[in-house]
């Protein structure tokens, strides 16, 4: 389904009723404006549930992503447009729990026409104070089909999910799986970017301390660190301003 992913979208926009269409192609280029953007991961996040849940007319929009770095792995509810505290409260599941688990693991959409009916959707009490009856569950995969979470939109009316409705989902999860995978490198670039940054300027600093005190470079960087505790400011503002004022003095 990847593969040939412009002719899957051509594909899909054919069967769109105008309307439709209109919010389809205004979804993805208000995502495709994400993947270019400085917006940082929980506002890209933001965007998307937004986004689809406009296009797809639903009553609660959730995206869940899986978080590699816990061992065992959890998938972790990210954003969602609700309002109720209920359901944006911070939840985890393991990769084979619920419906999220089976989206995830099975890497291909879930229609449920009656989540109070269906044996894997787990929640059924928060369903019922929620007014939830049916919903959809898309992977949210990249280009390698590597799947980083989960895309669900629930109804409060019993509704049936047609293929069209289906593969838009899909199409938009696809493209916001690119967003969040780009907003993250972004970010990750920015904070080794800053960090390098840091460094160089805290040697910088510390050459400017040993010529200044006469001392080691270790005993520089042990000074750089107190004067950094004693501030409470942080090794890159302690080093600017030793930078700054040795440009002062010298100059």
């Amino acid at each position: 389904m990847i593969i040939g992913k412009g002719y899957y979208i051509l594909a899909v926009m054919e069967k769109l009723p105008s309307q439709t269409y209109d919010q389809y192609i205004k979804a993805l280029m208000d995502i495709s404006r994400a993947i270019t953007s400085d917006l940082y991961i929980e506002d890209i996040l933001k965007l998307i549930v937004m986004v689809t849940a406009k296009v797809t007319d639903v009553e609660i929009c959730s995206l869940w992503l899986i978080d590699e770095d816990e061992k065992p792995p959890k998938i972790r509810l990210k954003a969602t447009q609700a309002i109720d505290l209920e359901y944006v409260h911070d939840r985890a599941l393991n990769p084979d729990e619920g419906v999220v688990g089976f989206v995830a693991t099975t890497r291909r959409p879930l229609t449920i026409e009656n989540v109070l009916e269906d044996r894997k959707f787990k929640e059924k009490e928060m369903a019922r104070k929620l007014g939830l009856v049916s919903m959809i569950g898309v992977p949210l995969q990249l280009n390698d089909e590597k799947v980083i979470g989960v895309l669900n939109c629930f109804t409060s009316q019993p509704h049936h999910f047609s293929e069209t409705e289906i593969n838009l989902v899909t199409v938009v999860a696809n493209q916001a799986a690119v967003a969040i995978l780009n907003t993250e490198l972004m970010v990750k670039t920015k904070v080794i970017q800053e960090e390098l940054e840091t460094r160089k300027m805290a040697d910088r600093a510390k050459e400017v301390i040993m010529q200044k005190r006469k001392l080691s470079g270790e005993e520089a960087y042990r000074w750089m660190q107190k004067r950094s505790m004693d501030t409470r400011k942080s090794i890159r503002q302690v080093a600017e301003a030793i930078l700054l004022s040795a440009e002062l003095y010298d100059g």
